[in-house]
């Protein structure tokens, strides 16, 4: 969290509600343990910045690094995304513009800020996109990984025999259930799908 987000929602509030801490200072405590940015921007699969304000767009697009959000954002080695939220001018100035397309030609994905009442009061472009329509968003994300795109993958997911002699084998009781599991993340990362007997393909 920035200092601004924290004046409308407590760090507290957040923690309690998700269940995870909520960071936003480099340092940590009292005794000098701090909050490694280069860590977090690691550690993620994917960085969202949501609701983003015009003043966090800015130094985003500009490469300012004042606080552990922006710090962590420079470090991120995964997809950004980014949900601007602020007045309908504000969202419309040409500077603004100017710099979600910066954000966009750095490989980032913007969604686009939607129509509504504003806290100004005034009606336009600039509310913040629903969470719900952020989530379809990654959700659609996520779906369409191709990573494994093209790749034909075969896995078995049986018992496994090995031969003693022409009568009698070793053997283990297998449900098979890993080898099921691990052909259909395969397929969701774009794997041909496909089976064949005794075998689990991805």
């Amino acid at each position: 969290m920035t200092d601004s987000a924290s004046d409308f929602i407590t760090p507290l509030t957040l923690a309690t509600l998700s269940k995870y801490p909520v960071l936003s200072r480099f340092i940590k405590d009292e005794n000098g343990t701090w909050n490694n940015h280069v860590e977090l921007g690691l550690w993620a699969d994917l960085f969202l910045v949501a609701p983003a304000s015009a003043n966090t767009v800015a130094k985003m697009a500009n490469g300012i690094c004042d606080n552990l959000l922006l710090a962590t954002y420079l470090s991120a080695k995964c997809p950004v995304w980014i949900a601007p939220a602020m007045d309908l001018d504000m969202y419309s100035h040409a500077s603004t513009n100017k710099n979600l397309q910066t954000l966009s030609s750095y490989g980032n994905h913007i969604i686009e800020a939607e129509h509504g009442e504003l806290a100004s009061g005034l009606v336009g472009e600039g509310r913040s996109a629903e969470p719900e329509h952020i989530i379809e968003e990654l959700n659609t994300y996520f779906d369409q990984s191709t990573e494994l795109s093209g790749k034909k993958i075969l896995i078995t997911a049986g018992p496994t025999y090995e031969a003693i002699d022409p009568v009698r084998f070793i053997g283990n009781n297998s449900s098979g259930k890993m080898g099921y599991a691990i052909a259909v993340e395969a397929a969701n990362r774009g794997a041909h799908r496909g089976a064949r007997r005794g075998t689990c393909g991805g």
